[in-house]
């Protein structure tokens, strides 16, 4: 049976390539199982596929879009709290699909006889998986359930993770990047409990620094939760990697631990009172863990975060969980440090607050705003200092808004610090640790200054005038290695432009995709052509005009690739007042989309919206440096009839105004050389192209197998229009993740001439080396004739 569907696949079957599968936890739990040494605890996980046939089964996916056509607004935190509980509840309510049950149960049966337990204990773990949408973008997103016990407790635990999609932190985020709810997947991780009498974390790079010359082990007593959530100030140190020497150790007080229970279930106990000062790990133990973290830095080849435990019954290290650790590729290490050496040589007579450990380096000033308890979370407003005892993934949309965070707990891999270091804000924890507790140092609604990078929080406004801007945060996102340059351009896609800033500072050569529906789902919530009919079309265009305008400045000269409004009906109608001008379409994802509806004179006053907004950023912000592009163009004759809409009002093709075509329809490329006349160049659509080439419903869970951007059919289409808009000179670039996940297709591309490519944020520095080593290699094999690839296979 294939992977995709199979309802659970065991750690062996499973490699880092299946995170589409069975999500990124999974995936890396199998990669390391059946690829590596080291020691991984058994098990199996379910997958995309058995999550999607519950929800398909069920009925949820209808039940589920009802609810969130009611969430408003999700900065309404009771609305949001509300809604979110009834889907979980719904999900809840339904029966486990009798197969789906059966193979878990089985499974876990298995599992035990290979263990030599009648019914073992396990640990259930969610993975998330969808297009897009990374598995660790915010810690926390999904549940996690240790010392489970018991087949039926096992598949009540499964449910309950698949429930766990729709927490409320979960929702907020997808909202906030734009990501359709239905679209992401669970997987559920079942693996065999460590009896961790003590666990923590490791990274193969100093998170505080950016220093990868060491290693940094936090440790704590019991299981690795408190750690992970800052519950308890763990002992931390620094190892040398070339070495093995512990360079620096820290030993905390540590006063509480979670553990497990005899008979299933964990809960919070008081450390020993001879264990509260005493040093976790012996230095046989630390140099054993640090072994392992650089054997699986060799293996992923990239910094990586991995999480470890102790069996209290053999004393085995085991480890737990390991991906891939990606803020540090894109921080400015000199940049940081020259700034906290400048505001420490000033301010060493000044008041200091509190002291606590630099857990996300930058310096900050603002109003500090202390939190003692969950319920005053409302009171929270945008730039201010979140001050706190400790913060859990519930509080992610209120440490959005926070110019900075201080906590009295937590470690450098708590909850605060990971996603702190996500944002791209200072951050200091363990504050309590350190002497005096962040909450009782610094007094509510009083200005403070936060130097995160020697972690001290001194009284006052310490920065220098011309230096307190918006842009002082944004030093903790600058770029912090030296990227080759490459023939091939290197672009971003990008949705939220309240995220422009924070990327702006990656090595791309502009952005190759921003789609428009974020700024009308962020911005504006409502139909077009209500806002017209309601007197309010110039609203429309300053709000769109505004998220371009962002995205432009951040970018500076760089250019930014605009693509026009490719709502599906179904979406438009989801926007308020959407009902009375959307049809119901039964297929929307065919159907009145993209280039028909810019000259359908149902719609056209509408996508003048959007032309007089781009006019006005070109025109009156003078930021020439935005482009647009046409999607779902389906003949040469809708291209002709956009085009010259857009000219009579005033928006024409030029030297300094590129218009682009999304190539994702079969007849974009077969009728290429008339398209050519119209644009200025292709972006490649990679999920409708291939979808539309292979007849493959790329929604349709039976026949997702046969969807492959390197089927021979996709690769020779690619051909094809490259040869055909080079003839004319246009420019070809490609937007998608498969060249990030495929390097064989990658390597394709560039073979074939292909000018730019546009990724995911997360992704750029890591192509821009994958592609300048392609090219460079291309190059060597063209001087010897020994290139691998076969030209004359890609030609029609």
């Amino acid at each position: 049976m294939e992977k995709k569907n199979a309802l659970l696949l065991w750690f062996e079957t499973i490699n880092r390539n299946d995170v589409d599968v069975v999500g990124g936890k999974s995936a890396s739990l199998g990669e390391m199982t059946s690829q590596t040494a080291v020691p991984v605890p058994y098990g199996f996980a379910t997958t995309a596929y058995a999550y999607r046939y519950f929800m398909k089964k069920s009925g949820l996916n209808k039940k589920i879009s009802e609810l969130l056509n009611q969430l408003t607004d999700v900065e309404n935190g009771p609305q949001l709290r509300q809604i979110s509980q009834k889907i979980r509840t719904a999900i809840m309510a339904e029966e486990m699909p009798a197969d789906i049950a059966e193979a878990i149960r089985n499974a876990y049966h298995d599992l035990g006889e290979k263990k030599g337990e009648t019914t073992p204990f396990v640990a259930v773990r969610s993975s998330a998986t969808a297009e897009d949408l990374p598995d660790a973008s915010f810690a926390g997103q999904q549940e996690t359930y240790l010392n489970v016990c018991g087949a039926e407790d096992v598949i009540t635990k499964v449910k309950e993770c698949y429930a766990s999609t729709f927490t409320d932190r979960a929702v907020y985020y997808r909202t906030k990047q734009g990501f359709d709810h239905l679209d992401v997947a669970l997987s559920a991780v079942i693996q065999m409990m460590v009896f961790s009498k003590a666990a923590g974390v490791m990274f193969t790079v100093n998170v505080a620094t950016g220093d990868d010359t060491h290693i940094l082990i936090e440790a704590a007593w019991g299981l690795g939760e408190y750690v992970v959530q800052g519950m308890v100030t763990p002992d931390s140190y620094l190892i040398d990697k070339k070495t093995l020497r512990i360079d620096k150790h820290t030993i905390n007080e540590k006063k509480i631990q979670f553990v497990r229970m005899p008979d299933g279930g964990c809960e919070e106990k008081l450390v020993p009172t001879d264990l509260i000062d005493a040093a976790v790990l012996t230095p046989k133990q630390v140099c054993e863990l640090a072994e392992y973290a650089l054997s699986i830095e060799k293996h992923y080849g990239c910094y990586m975060d991995i999480e470890w435990g102790i069996d209290e019954r053999t004393n085995q290290l085991w480890i737990l969980q390991a991906r891939p650790e990606t803020v540090w590729s894109w921080r400015n290490k000199e940049t940081i440090q020259k700034t906290a050496k400048e505001l420490e040589s000033n301010n060493k007579k000044r008041e200091v607050l509190v002291k606590g450990m630099p857990a996300s380096p930058g310096l900050i000033s603002g109003i500090a705003r202390v939190i003692c308890n969950p319920s005053m979370i409302d009171q929270f407003k945008d730039g201010e200092i979140l001050v706190t005892e400790m913060t859990a993934p519930d509080w992610v949309p209120v440490m959005k808004k926070a110019k900075a965070i201080v906590t009295d707990a937590g470690g450098m891999t708590c909850h605060a610090s990971i996603v702190s270091r996500e944002l791209g804000i200072p951050c200091v924890v363990g504050t309590k640790s350190c002497g005096i507790a962040g909450t009782l140092g610094i007094k509510n609604n009083t200005v403070i200054t936060v130097d995160a990078a020697h972690g001290i929080v001194y009284a006052g406004n310490l920065i220098k005038p011309d230096e307190q801007n918006e842009k002082t945060v944004q030093q903790n996102v600058t770029q912090s290695e030296t990227f080759p340059v490459t023939g091939t351009k290197i672009y971003m896609n990008l949705g939220d432009p309240d995220l422009a800033e924070k990327y702006s500072t990656l090595p791309c050569d502009g952005i190759g995709l921003m789609r428009e529906e974020f700024i009308w789902t962020t911005y504006i919530h409502e139909h077009p052509l209500y806002m017209i009919e309601d007197g309010r079309a110039q609203e429309a265009i300053d709000k769109l005009a505004e998220g371009m305008q962002k995205v432009c400045q951040a970018m500076s000269l760089r250019p930014v690739t605009l693509r026009f409004s490719d709502f599906k009906s179904s979406e438009y109608r989801d926007l308020k007042g959407g009902d009375k001008y959307e049809p119901h379409e039964p297929s929307a994802l065919l159907g009145w989309r993209g280039a028909s509806r810019y000259y359908d004179p149902k719609y056209t006053e509408a996508f003048k919206l959007e032309i007089k907004a781009i006019k006005k950023v070109r025109e009156e912000y003078g930021l020439t440096n935005l482009h647009v592009m046409i999607p779902f163009c389906r003949s040469v004759e809708e291209a002709r009839k956009v085009t010259a809409l857009m000219a009579a009002e005033g928006l024409q093709r030029g030297p300094d105004f590129k218009v682009w075509l999304m190539a994702e329809i079969p007849a974009n490329i077969i009728l290429a050389d008339q398209f050519n006349q119209f644009v200025d160049g292709y972006s490649i659509g990679s999920n409708d192209l291939t979808m539309l080439i292979l007849g493959c419903d790329r929604d349709n869970d039976t026949i997702s197998h046969l969807f492959d951007e390197r089927n021979l059919a996709v690769k020779r289409a690619i051909r094809h229009l490259i040869d055909t808009a080079h003839k004319d000179g246009k420019t070809v670039s490609l937007c998608g993740q498969a060249p990030s996940v495929y390097p064989d297709f990658t390597e394709f591309l560039i073979h074939s001439g292909i000018d730019s490519i546009s990724v995911n944020p997360d992704m750029v520095g890591q192509t821009k080396k994958n592609v300048a080593q392609l090219e460079q290699r291309i190059m060597l094999e063209s001087l010897t004739g020994r290139g691998r690839i076969d030209k004359e296979d890609y030609t029609w």
